[in-house]
């Protein structure tokens, strides 16, 4: 959520009216993320959060808003879009897509434990389930045939080491992709983003999941294994934590059971899980655009996130 393109409330001042909100009184630009441009917004009315598309097309977006809508009205925490006057959720400010969501209760849990990743599990195979119904389809855009535009894009900028890493890491994923057993694991909508600052806690509760941008129709163990990858590791290592991963797993297995198919798909797709993080943070930290709030991350975390997942055997399921 960085800011590449500036509002300001005279900006917002003829905008607003369309929406049953109140005059805007205060917006803050949010500096965490690196694809939209984010407001934290205050009106008469309440706290929103305003987003400004900078990638996502027109054509796009009413997957992300409408899947957001149908997964809040399934009682599911996520930020609901507001509709304006004529009942729209999409719109266009400064010549760029835009959508106001309601903001979440609580605040991110960036050093979780069992019991938050116990919360996440739960709720990420509530939102698999809720989203079964879902009516709109896209494909998971930052899957496998964006991993094989953007590997020769980066390379060149590759140690020999990382780039044998790479290319090996791609023959993997290709071939495990077209493989029968890949085909029979479950599929449907999902966040594909959830790392740890993409959930808000009151508590050890969880009060919310954001950021639905990246979302997508893939394989649900996919879905798992980015979140694993991130919440139930030891940060400077990249090392799986047992109480942490099998918090997550049981949680999420106590809603929706892990079937044999996915247990078998298991290290595989933990491995796809930190390719398509040590590609998209290689890109963004070579090929960076510019912004106002944005930080690149480092992609030699999910480098050695991967080295660690293709050498050591995956934790069970189930």
């Amino acid at each position: 959520m960085a800011v590449f393109t500036p509002v300001t409330l005279d900006d917002l001042s003829d905008w607003m009216t369309q929406f049953p909100l109140g005059r805007a009184l205060a917006i803050e630009g949010i500096s965490s993320g690196i694809e939209n441009s984010n407001f934290f917004l205050s009106t008469e009315t309440g706290e929103f959060v305003l987003t400004l598309f900078e990638q996502l097309s027109f054509e796009q977006l009413p997957f992300y808003l409408q899947l957001m809508r149908h997964l809040a009205q399934h009682g599911l925490p996520v930020p609901e879009p507001i509709a304006n006057r004529q009942g729209d959720i999409l719109h266009r400010l400064h010549g760029k897509p835009a959508s106001i969501v309601t903001k979440l209760a609580g605040s991110c849990q960036l050093a979780p434990q069992a019991v938050h990743c116990a919360e996440a599990g739960r709720a990420m195979a509530k939102m698999h389930l809720a989203a079964r119904d879902f009516p709109l389809t896209q494909p998971n855009l930052r899957s496998l045939d964006w991993w094989n535009a953007t590997t020769p894009v980066v390379l060149p900028f590759l140690s020999d080491d990382d780039a044998h890493l790479l290319r090996a890491e791609m023959h993997f994923q290709s071939a495990f992709a077209g493989s029968a057993a890949y085909e029979e694991l479950p599929y449907g909508p999902i966040h594909a983003d959830l790392f740890r600052n993409n959930a808000m806690f009151v508590g050890d509760t969880l009060t919310g999941i954001f950021d639905f941008y990246f979302a997508g129709c893939d394989r649900w163990l996919f879905d798992v294994a980015v979140t694993v990858n991130d919440w139930c590791i030891d940060l400077d290592t990249g090392a799986l934590d047992a109480a942490r991963v099998r918090a997550l797993l049981d949680a999420y297995h106590a809603v929706r059971p892990f079937t044999a198919a996915e247990q078998l798909a298991w290290q595989p797709m933990l491995r796809a899980g930190a390719l398509r993080f040590w590609l998209s943070r290689l890109y963004d930290y070579h090929l960076p655009r510019a912004a106002e709030m944005l930080t690149p991350h480092d992609p030699a975390h999910f480098e050695r996130i991967l080295r660690l997942r293709i050498a050591d055997p995956a934790p069970v399921l189930y």
